[in-house]
């Protein structure tokens, strides 16, 4: 009872609920400072997150546009290299054509060698023959013009059967009756290196045959004894 009515115990109460109350406050007022700094801590939390939210979306963006360059490089640089690879193929078809064509005109070339030294030796050979049938046409000149009266002209054909230089030979004293009656044949040399007769005058019906005896023996003096001979016995019928 006496701590009841004891004057000083309500200040004392009153002190230890002040007491209270300010801890109670405290404690308050800590939790508000707490839950403030973790509210500014969360809001910093959120807002940095969000800040690396956007940079990564957009460097996800560069990084998908270079890709999407990346891809167009490679589909372009993949047309170029498909269109060099088709005009190497041409290149090179080009020069296997080229290195073909090079070996027919090598082949042509070897070809108009051979052609050109068969030519030459052709030549050399025709011009040997002829030379020995020079020899055989001026036996034959000293034997029949001396002694038989053979006349032997150098002419140039006009015409294209007869085109080029040919020998006529003339005889006479063929016909008893008129010695100085003059009797013909126009022969020259074919491309073969051969004599050809081009014409008799009068015609000589066994001429054809004279003239192949000739190719075949080559004997000049020979073949103008026998159109001698055919001409005298032509002027007996």
């Amino acid at each position: 009872i006496m701590s009841i009515t004891d004057p000083n115990i309500s200040d004392r109460f009153t002190s230890a609920m002040e007491e209270i109350h300010n801890k109670e406050l405290k404690t308050y007022t800590d939790i508000i400072d707490t839950t403030a700094e973790l509210a500014q801590s969360h809001r910093q939390f959120v807002k940095s997150a969000l800040d690396t939210c956007l940079k990564k979306c957009k460097d996800d963006d560069i990084l998908f546009e270079t890709i999407q360059t990346f891809k167009k490089d490679l589909e372009w640089k993949k047309v170029a290299l498909k269109e060099k690879r088709q005009a190497i193929s041409e290149v090179i078809s080009e020069i296997q054509e080229k290195d073909m064509q090079k070996e027919d005109i090598i082949q042509k070339i070897e070809k108009l060698k051979e052609e050109q030294t068969k030519r030459k030796e052709l030549i050399e050979s025709q011009y040997r023959a002829n030379k020995d049938r020079l020899k055989n046409l001026q036996k034959a000149r000293l034997v029949f013009q001396d002694h038989l009266g053979l006349e032997i002209r150098t002419i140039l054909g006009k015409t294209q059967l007869v085109k080029g230089e040919k020998l006529q030979f003339v005889f006479r004293n063929i016909n008893p009756s008129d010695p100085d009656s003059a009797y013909v044949i126009t022969m020259g040399i074919n491309e073969s290196g051969s004599y050809q007769i081009v014409s008799s005058d009068p015609v000589l019906e066994c001429l054809p045959v004279l003239e192949k005896r000739l190719q075949e023996t080559n004997n000049l003096p020979a073949f103008l004894a026998n159109v001698r001979k055919e001409f005298i016995s032509q002027t007996r019928r």
